[in-house]
């Protein structure tokens, strides 16, 4: 059974921002994945920011065990997962006490009440509860005794210990979340029955529960009503909710589709991309090879073989991995073989916070190799965004026969947002170089004269033999030279076969203002805040401010230069120590860079970038 809100009068809002936040155990990033598709479903615009403890299972009650789950609903545009949390479910004292500070003055907070006892309180060093102190008096609070009401409403359901009732919870807490936004309870129904499908005591329990929520809500004289968001105005299309890595995973299928190449993925599993591993898997009907190898060299080594005999060849890390792909990235510039590596940041050095989002491998993308090794640099902006980077990635590779760095980060990598579904025919071609059959006077390093591309021939073809290496090698002929003069001219045209990028990719393009006082730069990941900050200090009355974004780090569009002079003082925003600002300073020396850089594993917010551009201007 599903059931819908019956209230008569909700009360319309444009935008909303609820966090779920629990135990690992508690099932919050379940909570809100079924709360955030059930939105889209709906209609909404969204944006969702997963944020979860690196322990597989942290101590139950801790404070750094706590995983959140954050969705931004809208009938407006939505950019970002939100700064400022209007609903606020915590399920136990420590979700709490680690989240309070973000939600707002005077908005509504859901606890589980049967968590708040003095063991978990101690736990979260709370020296007092926090339900009976006082401290909470800013806030809407709706205490709820959850687990006990869980348990009443499962009490006829044979086939359940007692662990599987608990785990049940979030269920009664998403009834009560659904209720109050006017939602259906369809979808989580549906869901409920294709995944428990052979376990019918837990589609019963969770339904139950679910159901047990919503009209417990109802019931509620701290909830007089519920709320609507209204279905968002978008551009005319098919669209489902889509996560970063399962987008780039997607964009690689279809490369692979549209250049008529078997995808190959040789990859080693790494917080926060192992998800396109995954994905990836499920799709062998597409011609997928992947293959989960013993450590990331291998992973990269195999990929590299893959290329060499004529696939489209992929492999997928994070930064520690991408720190042990270097030598072997710099093998696949050596060769000249077409290679896409997929970096999903995270939070670093070392292990550091392999759940947390940052842009800190940018110089180890650009730089991280022994001698000089040129490769394409480009970065997703959105999690739609990497489904068309992670199909350009391949045609970048393909076309100009070279390795390819695509940049996410784990928090687009596991956000999700709408997008707007393509079919193949409208995507860009996919050009190669390949040779298929044999060629009079053929030698492996004959380049195109407009891209400085080589031939890529598949080994076994008659009369395309040939041997490749890290050795250096001729320039016409590809067999081991070590003549001084030879070695300048094959780094000058490796080098400026990458230059050469810029006629083959976009403009620089600039957002709201296209010449004033202030110029906001930013690259990959941070588009949907800092567009958003624009936008609203904009809509403030400030005209005199822009937006130029990158996602072509090496090469630069061609235009950069003409942009930046267009505009007074430039400051770039990275979550960072200023990376992109470094290299900023190496390119285009003249102009002043100011910088804003956060490392914290989270990020930007709208208020601090907005506070920084207003003392700008």
């Amino acid at each position: 059974m599903s059931i819908e809100s019956k209230t008569l009068q909700p009360e319309e809002l444009q935008a909303v921002v609820i966090r779920f936040v629990g135990d690992s155990g508690d099932g919050m990033q379940l909570t809100g994945t079924q709360f955030s598709d059930t939105s889209a479903m709906f209609g909404n615009d969204i944006a969702t920011f997963p944020n979860y403890p690196s322990e597989i299972r942290a101590p139950q009650g801790s404070l750094y065990g706590v995983s959140g789950f954050q969705v931004h609903i809208g009938s407006v545009e939505v950019s970002t997962p939100g700064d400022s949390v209007d609903l606020l479910v915590a399920m136990n004292p420590a979700a709490l006490k680690t989240n309070l500070y973000a939600l707002k003055p005077g908005h509504t907070i859901i606890v589980d009440k049967d968590s708040f006892n003095k063991k978990n309180l101690e736990k979260a060093f709370y020296t007092t509860n926090p339900l009976e102190d006082g401290s909470l008096e800013g806030y809407r609070v709706i205490e709820v005794d959850m687990s006990t009401l869980t348990k009443e409403a499962l009490k006829d359901v044979a086939g359940l210990d007692n662990k599987a009732i608990t785990r049940s919870k979030n269920m009664f807490a998403l009834g009560m979340v659904y209720w109050m936004y006017n939602r259906s309870t369809d979808h989580t129904v549906d869901f409920f029955n294709k995944k428990f499908k052979n376990k019918p005591e837990l589609v019963e329990a969770n339904t139950k529960v679910l159901n047990a929520g919503f009209y417990f809500a109802e019931t509620l004289e701290l909830i007089p009503n519920s709320f609507t968001v209204s279905p968002a105005k978008m551009k005319p299309g098919t669209y489902r909710i889509i996560m970063g890595n399962t987008a780039t995973a997607w964009g690689l299928l279809a490369a692979s589709e549209k250049s008529g190449l078997e995808l190959f993925l040789g990859s080693y599993p790494i917080t926060p991309a192992t998800d396109i591993l995954h994905e990836l898997v499920k799709h062998k009907h597409f011609g997928v090879k992947a293959f989960q190898a013993e450590d990331e060299i291998a992973g990269i080594t195999s990929a590299i073989g893959a290329a060499f005999a004529g696939d489209l060849a992929i492999t997928t890390t994070s930064g520690p991995g991408l720190a042990l792909k270097g030598e072997a990235l710099g093998l696949a510039m050596m060769i000249e073989l077409p290679l896409v590596v997929i970096n999903v940041q995270r939070g670093g050095p070392s292990t550091g916070l392999p759940t947390k989002t940052e842009q800190s491998d940018l110089l180890q993308a650009m730089y991280g190799r022994n001698g000089e090794s040129p490769v394409i640099v480009i970065a997703a902006g959105t999690p739609a965004d990497c489904f068309n980077f992670a199909y350009e990635a391949a045609r970048l590779a393909l076309e100009h026969m070279t390795p390819v760095v695509l940049l996410t980060d784990g928090y687009i990598a596991n956000g999700s947002a709408p997008w707007k579904i393509k079919s193949v025919a409208e995507m860009p071609e996919i050009k190669n170089r390949k040779v298929t059959k044999a060629v009079e006077n053929w030698h492996p390093y004959n380049r195109d004269p407009k891209t400085l591309a080589r031939d890529w021939a598949v080994p076994g073809t008659p009369g395309l033999e040939h041997r490749v290496g890290g050795l250096e090698k001729d320039s016409v002929t590809g067999d081991v030279n070590y003549v001084p003069e030879n070695h300048q001219v094959m780094t000058n045209t490796r080098a400026e076969k990458i230059k050469r990028v810029q006629d083959n990719i976009p403009d620089l393009k600039v957002e709201y203002a296209q010449e004033g006082d202030l110029l906001v730069v930013g690259w990959g990941g941070t588009y949907g805040t800092l567009h958003s900050a624009v936008k609203e200090i904009t809509e403030e009355g400030y005209k005199n401010i822009g937006f130029a974004h990158f996602n072509y780090i090496n090469p630069m569009p061609k235009n950069t230069e003409e942009v930046f002079k267009k505009f007074k003082k430039i400051i770039v925003c990275e979550l960072n120590s200023g990376q992109f600002a470094f290299i900023l300073r190496a390119n285009f020396g003249k102009f002043d860079f100011q910088q804003i850089n956060k490392v914290q594993g989270l990020p930007f917010s709208n208020d601090e970038l907005i506070q920084k551009f207003k003392q700008l201007l």
